[in-house]
């Protein structure tokens, strides 16, 4: 396939443009990259870019492969080793088959201070990784002089440290340093003064920084800005000054502003002018010194091996001591003169010569994006220092023998020099239970590979499930995956990629959701055998729940995610972190009823408007109507049921759908036409005539003033490309869920024209319904909504005429129903969605949004590129070895990164809370509590068993959504003689329930103290088992606030459902 092809494959990069924008992916289909190092750190890079879309890429290695190598280069197999083969022709058809877009071409010759540089002229990008200094320093300074100059970045892991340098000249200029896609902000003021304030409407926050600039649209009074860019002076979130407007006319009404994006020039020096003052990110604001102290730390380490020959030996203190000494030298020439840290220079000495796989996997994301700015000049390059360190995984190994951390001949030499044999041998019989093989799934599943996590040999398993199928569009990202495996189950797949890796892995591989449905397959037995859970989730509510799973189980998680650019971690450790359940992020605003239908603003309103008229049309009634029919005997029935007045929910609807049901193609047609009519022309009129242009709110404002924009009917033009896609992909669509043949001549332009020709429309006449204008009001539920006499009528004298005519044949009451499919180009519903969205722009004076934009929003896509998923997975394996060390709570660390910009912040997790209820009585989210009870335990046995036990005073017991025990409620004394089988009635294979209990308040008049939820287990001789967990969940029965009876009560009582 030619490289060079400049048509972007929207089925492979789908995700990615969405992230990069289509400009910059023509400018990486036109690039060609030289990298060199093929190691743990090379490997990561070549698979990232590759996966990008480069139009070439050299990979560049001298070494052989070796046994070490098969614990941090993916790439790389037995066979390999066992051949003697080179590491550059092992890996570089394996990169190759990442994408077929991408040329990769390999290089074995040496690379060394002697070698004639001028080969790199045809490169955009030169990444050198596993080179000397001075061999670093060279080639920049050679790229850095070319014109234009070639992009120069270098990136180093030794052992516990990691690094990436970036040149990219003296004057590279970035499109777009953010990524982000402006807003449009509907204006609520702007003064007539010598620094004209704008002011957001409703205080919405504008997003600017003072200097940026925006542009003004469609604002009455003060039109001279209209079509103007101003810079913005920033007063507050929602105000900003824009310079003189006191010679404009009064602002009347209306208008809003988009931030304009400009291009923005960087400037960098050269390695040699960086060494004594660099300019650094600082990741982890905790100890912002880091960066310049691992600087020092490995500059000196590349003179020591410039001085030996070599890197210093594991575990040796003489090589240690000589490597401070050298640090100590290295700081002085520093601009800063900042002191080292020993600490971290000797962990540095003992580990240079091994890997962690993970550290090598994060900083080749980061670098990897790198290399895509360079070459594309979208997003904000790193200036022009990372560095990262993993002291806090070894820190705590520092007391073993130095023999821990020997070779051994095997493929986890590597990482044996960082962490030892002992948890070597702890991650070998880890279990794992990981959710989801995704993009995050299929780089977890590289890591633990490589980590040698759950090996067979050592009992040790790793248990993944996901119920997907592979996608072309999954290639771009899950790099585990071919063009063979597509609709091959993701799971399963993955897990044959990843024996390939390590064939010593044990995994177990499911298709199922995890979800309370599965609960019999993941129960809790299931998870008291896991050490560890891991979820690759796309979703916030699948986190969730699996959250809750853990904690129940006292199980530690680790969660990440990305979206785009930006990724972030979460790690949960039982008894010393909250977990992801103790935080919510605020909801999504949904977009009002009435907005939707009949206020458009926004180029979202009318997508969203689009997807709902195609789940409608195509999915949910269909989907009714079927279900209505399969519930009946017949139609004469139903009719006969009608005739009585019994009222039959959809009947209605379903009737409707009967007698209108089209039969042949030209039917089909006709109806789409009509839906244009009635959506884009007859829906305008119907608002124009019930609230005209001069319409005034009762304060004397005018109705259609921003963000209410007045609609413009549209009249039916087939010639015009937008009208005609709407009618074919409208008409298939319905030809599609009535089950109706059409062939490809059908959809011409001639032959849709021929049918049109002869349809007559009906003339237009106003209805005098009422339009809904609350922003609060909710969609009313058509099939529930009372019908009138009238309607009924009708409905009675459709089906007797559908059942005269034969019409209810069993062909004739089943429909197909569509499910939105926005990844298959073919079958029009993107096509629907696009045509209908701008009609309706057009209709509304919004701006119309293309193809691409209307397919994410309206199915919902999430950007995504594989540098942020392979960093982010690289940040979560790092924290599982601290989580199998049983390190401190003050060793982990959650990440928050966006490589657009660049930043990473790295901080602490959050610490568990206490919830004291006496003096010497509190728990957490962790702790339980334990009552047993017997077959005849009574309510009044088990308050009498808390009483007892905790010295606690019981006030309240709810089972889920159901009050077994509120003493303020009629009745609720006689049930303390009930047993608890038969208040609760579990299933008979239920082994546990979960109850919520408050507690009586020390002093009179405090509020009852609300307790977490409690546990109570049904055994086979009907003992009750009653474990007390410390958290008040959603839905457990009680808000997680203090409340008294008397106001909870009134409150809350309505959320609970009453039993007897």
């Amino acid at each position: 396939m030619a490289a060079d092809l400049m048509e972007i494959d929207d089925s492979l990069y789908s995700r990615q443009r969405y992230v990069l924008g289509d400009s910059a992916m023509h400018q990486m289909a036109q690039s060609s990259v030289f990298l060199s190092g093929m190691g743990a750190l090379g490997v990561e890079i070549a698979k990232n870019i590759a996966l990008a879309g480069v139009k070439a890429v050299t990979l560049h290695d001298t070494k052989l492969c070796e046994t070490w190598d098969l614990g941090c280069n993916f790439f790389i197999r037995r066979d390999d080793v066992l051949s003697q083969r080179k590491r550059v022709e092992a890996v570089c058809p394996r990169v190759s088959e990442l994408n077929p877009y991408v040329q990769v071409d390999m290089s074995a010759c040496p690379l060394d201070d002697n070698i004639d540089l001028s080969f790199l002229r045809k490169y955009q990008c030169v990444i050198l990784t596993e080179s000397s200094l001075s061999l670093q320093k060279r080639v920049n300074k050679f790229c850095h002089s070319q014109q234009p100059p070639i992009r120069f970045i270098s990136s180093d892991a030794y052992g516990i440290c990691v690094r990436v340098f970036c040149d990219f000249g003296e004057a590279f200029e970035v499109s777009d340093p953010t990524g982000e896609e402006p807003k449009e902000i509907f204006i609520q003021s702007i003064t007539q003064d010598n620094s004209g304030v704008v002011t957001c409407i409703d205080n919405q926050p504008h997003g600017l920084q003072t200097g940026q600039s925006v542009i003004f649209r469609e604002i009455n009074g003060m039109e001279e800005l209209n079509g103007t860019t101003r810079q913005v002076s920033v007063l507050s979130s929602h105000s900003f000054e824009i310079g003189d407007t006191s010679h404009f006319q009064p602002y009347a009404h209306g208008g809003f502003f988009v931030m304009v994006k400009t291009p923005q020039m960087y400037k960098f020096e050269t390695l040699e002018q960086q060494l004594s003052d660099p300019q650094v990110l600082i990741p982890d604001l905790s100890k912002p010194e880091a960066p310049l102290h691992i600087h020092a730390a490995m500059l000196a380490l590349d003179a020591f091996q410039e001085k030996h020959g070599r890197l210093p030996n594991i575990g040796c203190l003489e090589d240690a001591e000589a490597l401070l000494k050298l640090t100590e030298e290295v700081s002085v020439i520093h601009k800063n003169k900042i002191p080292v840290n020993a600490e971290l220079v000797r962990c540095l000495s003992k580990t240079a010569r091994g890997t962690l796989p993970p550290l090598a996997a994060a900083v080749g994301g980061i670098a990897s994006q790198e290399v895509l700015k360079a070459i594309t000049g979208k997003f904000g390059p790193l200036q022009q220092w990372f560095y990262l360190d993993a002291l806090e995984v070894v820190r705590p190994l520092q007391s073993l023998s130095a023999e821990e951390f020997f070779p051994r001949g095997d493929r986890y030499d590597g990482l044996r020099a960082c962490i030892g044999e002992s948890m070597l041998l702890d991650l070998h019989k880890l279990r794992v239970f990981m959710v989801g093989c995704g993009a995050i799934g299929c780089e977890m599943l590289k890591n633990f590979a490589l980590l040698g996590v759950g090996l067979a040999k050592n009992s040790g398993e790793v248990c993944i499930t996901d119920p997907d199928l592979i996608e072309k569009s999954n290639l771009n990202r899950q790099f585990l995956f071919r063009p063979h495996h597509i609709q091959r189950p993701k799971s399963t797949t993955a897990a044959e990629a990843t024996h390939d890796i390590n064939p010593d892995l044990q995994i177990d591989a499911h298709l199922n959701k995890v979800c309370p449905a599965t609960e019999s397959i993941y129960s809790d037995s299931f998870y008291s055998s896991l050490d560890v859970v891991v979820t690759a989730l796309d979703n916030v509510e699948a986190r969730r729940y699996v959250d809750s799973r853990c904690v129940c189980n006292q199980r530690p998680l680790l969660d990440s995610g990305t979206m785009g650019t930006k990724g972030h971690t979460e790690i949960i450790v039982p008894y010393l972190t909250e977990s992801y359940n103790s935080h919510r992020d605020p909801p999504e605003e949904e977009i009002p009823f009435c907005t939707l239908k009949s206020f458009p603003s926004v180029i979202e309103h009318t997508i969203q408007w689009a997807r709902d008229k195609f789940e409608s049309s195509f999915f949910h009634k269909p989907s009714m109507y079927n279900s209505f029919w399969q519930t009946q005997v017949s139609a004469e029935a139903v009719l006969q049921r009608m005739q009585l007045g019994e009222s039959m929910e959809g009947a209605f609807q379903v009737v409707k759908l009967l007698s209108r049901r089209p039969s042949h193609w030209e039917q089909c047609v006709i109806i789409a036409r009509l839906k244009f009519e009635k959506y884009f022309k007859r829906k305008a009129l119907q608002l124009l005539h019930s609230f005209p242009l001069d319409t005034r709110l009762k304060d004397g404002s005018l109705f259609w003033q921003s963000p209410k924009r007045p609609p413009t009917p549209t009249e039916f033009d087939l010639k015009d490309p937008l009208h005609f896609t709407f009618i074919v992909s409208a008409a298939r669509l319905f030809a599609e869920i009535y089950n109706i043949p059409f062939s490809e001549k059908d959809l011409s332009e001639d032959a849709v024209s021929k049918i049109l020709s002869d349809v007559e429309i009906p003339e237009y006449r106003p209805s005098e319904k009422c339009i809904e204008t609350d922003e609060t009001a909710k969609k009313p539920d058509q099939i529930k909504m009372p019908l009138s006499s009238e309607e009924e009528r009708e409905a009675i004298a459709q089906l007797e005429q559908a059942i005269s005519a034969d019409g209810v044949t069993p062909e004739a009451l089943r429909m197909s129903h569509l499910q939105f499919e926005k990844d298959n180009d073919s079958n029009g519903h993107i096509d629907f969605v696009t045509s209908a969205s701008s009609l309706r722009a057009r209709m509304y004076s919004i701006e119309p949004a293309d193809r691409l934009k209307t397919k994410r929003i309206a199915g919902k896509i999430i950007p995504a590129i594989a540098t942020a998923t392979a960093a982010v997975s690289g940040l979560v394996a790092l924290e599982l070895i601290k989580v199998v060390g049983g390190y401190g709570f003050e060793s982990f660390k959650n990440c928050f990164f966006n490589l657009a910009i660049p930043v990473m912040v790295l901080s602490e997790t959050a610490l568990v809370k206490r919830t004291v209820i006496r003096n010497n009585i509190s728990f957490t989210i962790w702790d339980c509590w334990t009552i047993f009870g017997h077959e005849d335990f009574t309510l009044s046995d088990f308050m009498n068993a808390v009483r007892e036990k905790y010295t606690i005073e019981p006030t309240m017991v709810v089972h889920g959504v159901k009050m077994l025990y509120v003493p303020v409620m009629p009745g609720h004394s006689k049930r303390l003689k009930l047993t608890m089988q038969k208040l609760i009635k579990p299933s008979v294979d239920r082994r546990y329930v979960d109850l919520t209990v408050s507690f009586a308040p020390e002093a009179d008049g405090d509020e009852d103290l609300p307790g977490p939820p409690v546990r109570g287990n049904t055994t086979l001789v009907k003992a009750l088992v009653i474990r007390r967990h410390s958290r008040i969940t959603p839905g457990s029965g009680c808000s997680g606030r203090s409340f008294s009876r008397t106001s909870w009560n009134r409150k809350y009582a309505s959320q609970f459902q009453e039993d007897g």
